[in-house]
């Protein structure tokens, strides 16, 4: 049997582990992953265990680039493959059980913050990018020597930036070259403090200007690739909508408009918030464990759709799959607390049953004074949510009229009804009611809701059934047991 939320039963009996990446020649071992430049890291710090944190493309490697630290360094090297939630982001949980006192990350990276305060030194890997080839591919795709561009790139293309501007300035003046944001120590963070920190990398604007004034320039990107990569996703959702963007594929020179798809991630956007204001039931899937403030994120997310008059669920499922989410029918939608990469993610068209929102995307829906006027509504970081960014806005008082505004949705055409906000008299999920004689009992609205299912679960009933013997149970998985007829 084969649905849209499962497989074949033979699928999971002959599926066969994949194999890892082409590995890297031994010769180019020092090249490709930065060895020496790792080995004065770890030597720098006096580190005796290190955790290295490989993508599943990068495994082939692994071992051979492990056991060469090792003779050059002299310390134990902890070889971190199976990371719960993106490979992306810094897996601290791994390396705090494996008692590693610094963390080498290979491969694409967030360069989000982690959770927990841990040496971490970044190889984001070294791209062929053919200069010529883009220099050409700019030219033609900005005619206006004046027109102020913005140079940015996949990480890996990264370091060929400056290389790029270099060749390009004699003829265009107002170039500004971004640069990955890799968090480091404060004692040793050498960054100018004007230089402006977004998307994961770092804007050295001049005085006055601001990043709103430029068009993009993205070195990155395959041609045969059709699904959009989450960091230029990232990209095309943030930017100013009036500003030109382009992308090049660094192999090529091929360049591509992307105007048109930016306007669709954005349409997209706006089609999954007016989703997220009908819905009344929100499952919140935590996405990460290892990014900053994602606890404070999980509250902020909570009080959100509660302020809205929704109904939340926190569903801890690592990562998220169709089959895994079919389990909760319930949900209207969910919203994936990740980082930016990891909440963008491409996946199959129509692959779950339930639409999954970021959480900007969820701010949108349920507070009443979003956006803030003069600042970009276009968000990927749930960062930039809590307080202390400056892209936070309160939720209004309850007495505020924003409430009251009335609000018809774009999709089934109903009025929807202003949320009924809890005041402190009133029972809550938190609130103690009264229950004769003098018994308190814990009211919850969520518990309500799943006591009015008609299915509750296994119910032991101990002592109520009878003692029976041991018998032989069906055989073979729950899909397509052995003494079911095939279908």
């Amino acid at each position: 049997m084969e649905s849209t939320f499962s497989s074949p039963a033979e699928v999971a009996l002959q599926r066969e582990a994949g194999a890892p990446g082409v590995s890297t020649p031994s010769a180019d071992l020092d090249r490709v992953y930065e060895l020496e430049r790792v080995t004065g890291f770890v030597r720098d710090l006096k580190c005796q265990r290190v955790a290295l944190q490989f993508p599943d493309q990068l495994l082939g490697d692994a071992g051979a680039v492990a056991a060469r630290l090792e003779e050059t360094t002299g310390s134990k090297m902890f070889i971190l493959g199976d990371t719960a939630y993106g490979s992306c982001c810094v897996d601290v949980l791994g390396a705090e059980q494996a008692g590693a006192q610094a963390l080498v990350h290979f491969g694409p990276a967030c360069l989000s913050p982690p959770a927990r305060p841990l040496p971490v030194a970044f190889i984001l890997g070294h791209r062929f990018v053919a200069l010529e080839l883009c220099v050409k591919a700019f030219e033609a795709q900005n005619p206006d020597p004046t027109a102020p561009v913005a140079l940015l790139s996949e990480p890996a293309c990264a370091y060929a930036l400056e290389a790029l501007a270099t060749l390009l300035r004699p003829k265009y003046q107002d170039l500004l070259v971004s640069s990955p944001a890799l968090h480091l120590p404060v004692e040793s963070s050498n960054l100018e403090p004007e230089h402006l920190e977004c998307f994961g990398r770092h804007f050295p604007l001049a005085p006055g200007r601001r990043l709103e004034e430029y068009g993009a320039f993205y070195v990155g990107g395959t041609e045969a690739n059709t699904d959009l990569d989450p960091d230029l996703s990232r990209l095309l959702l943030g930017w100013a909508p009036g500003r030109p963007f382009s992308s090049c594929c660094p192999d090529t020179g091929q360049i591509q408009d992307e105007s048109a798809r930016a306007g669709r991630l954005r349409a997209r956007r706006l089609y999954l918030i007016e989703r997220a204001r009908d819905a009344r039931v929100v499952g919140l899937l935590v996405g990460t464990l290892g990014v900053a403030r994602h606890r404070e994120a999980l509250a902020h997310l909570r009080k959100l759709t509660q302020a809205a008059g929704k109904r939340s669920y926190v569903l801890a499922l690592g990562r998220p799959t169709p089959a895994k989410l079919a389990n909760f029918p319930e949900m209207d939608v969910f919203v994936l607390l990740a980082c930016p990469l990891g909440a963008l993610a491409p996946h199959p068209s129509g692959s779950f049953f339930r639409p999954v929102l970021t959480p900007c995307e969820l701010e949108a829906a349920c507070n009443p004074a979003w956006p803030p006027p003069g600042l970009a509504p276009y968000l990927t970081h749930y960062a930039d949510l809590l307080p202390g960014s400056p892209f936070h806005v309160p939720l209004p008082p309850p007495e505020s009229e924003l409430w009251d505004t009335p609000d018809v949705s774009l999709i089934s055409g109903e009025l929807r009804p202003p949320p009924s906000w809890k005041t402190s008299d009133d029972p809550g999920c938190s609130a103690l009611t009264p229950r004769p004689p003098l018994h308190l009992a814990e009211s919850s609205p969520a518990a309500s809701f799943l006591n009015s299912r008609s299915w509750k679960g296994l119910e032991p009933h101990l002592g109520q059934t009878p003692v029976t013997e041991a018998v032989s149970g069906r055989r073979g998985i729950a899909i397509a047991y052995e003494n079911e007829g095939s279908s």
